[in-house]
């Protein structure tokens, strides 16, 4: 993994949700609907971030779901300074980071979280999202026979393997940045070239000029990022909208 996943820009905001736990981990939560739900795997930033909460206030009020923002990563919190200091940016082990949070480690975490939605709180339909390290996971979630989710969506997913493409059952959304060095071409292509015959529905959406992170950690205040960013938002509204209600 590269700068992309430990780069970006911190974003202004309030963000207007509380925090709980939800299978015994902590969560933000943004909105009241009581029948749909949005759970959000969180990138390597953590559940903490403003960037992530205030989308997860947007998604709650615009798609009308409540939104969870899941702590996946056991307390450990990656410092937002580092998006913009350069030179901790520099001095962060990513490697070493995602060592400690592995698919073995975090996927039951990510399942329990799911289950919960549906087993404890009774939510008719869940949906999921996930950025860049939470791409897998959404995947792993709609995976057939599991029973978790209604749809996914993944911006610029990081660690997806073609097994995780070939199993998955549910409606898939994926926002792909045209540079993107974890979800490399060939992954891309693969996507294009499966999920259509899967049976499922299926949105692409291509963001020419953009780069990995950008929906999460792109510039407001560039004139393309900041597009990339709004239309990337009312997709996964528009997505969700759709299949929850």
């Amino acid at each position: 993994m590269g700068d992309c996943c430990k780069t970006g820009f911190r974003w202004t905001g309030n963000p207007e949700g509380k925090e709980t736990k939800i299978a015994g981990l902590d969560t933000y939560v943004s909105g009241s609907n009581k029948d749909a739900a949005i759970l959000i795997v969180h990138d390597i930033f953590g559940w903490t971030l403003t960037n992530l909460r205030v989308l997860a206030d947007h998604y709650a009020k615009e798609a009308d779901a409540t939104v969870y923002l899941v702590d996946f990563f056991g307390g450990e919190i990656v410092p937002p300074e580092n998006l913009e200091d350069p030179e901790k940016a520099k001095h962060f082990d990513v490697g070493a980071f995602l060592g400690r949070h592995g698919k073995d480690k975090r996927g039951p975490e990510i399942f329990a979280a799911a289950k919960a939605l549906k087993n404890e709180l009774g939510y008719k339909k869940v949906g999921a999202i996930g950025f860049c390290y939470g791409g897998w996971a959404v995947f792993q979630l709609g995976a057939k026979g599991n029973n978790l989710v209604d749809c996914i969506s993944t911006a610029h997913p990081s660690f997806l393997l073609t097994s995780e493409i070939d199993a998955v059952s549910v409606p898939v959304q994926i926002l792909s940045p045209e540079n993107d060095p974890l979800y490399t071409e060939d992954l891309k292509a693969y996507s294009n070239k499966v999920i259509p015959t899967l049976g499922i529905e299926y949105d692409y959406q291509y963001f020419p000029g953009l780069a990995h992170g950008f929906a999460t950690r792109g510039d407001p205040n560039n004139d393309v990022q900041k597009k990339g960013l709004e239309r990337a938002k009312n997709a996964v509204v528009y997505w969700f909208a759709q299949h929850l209600h």
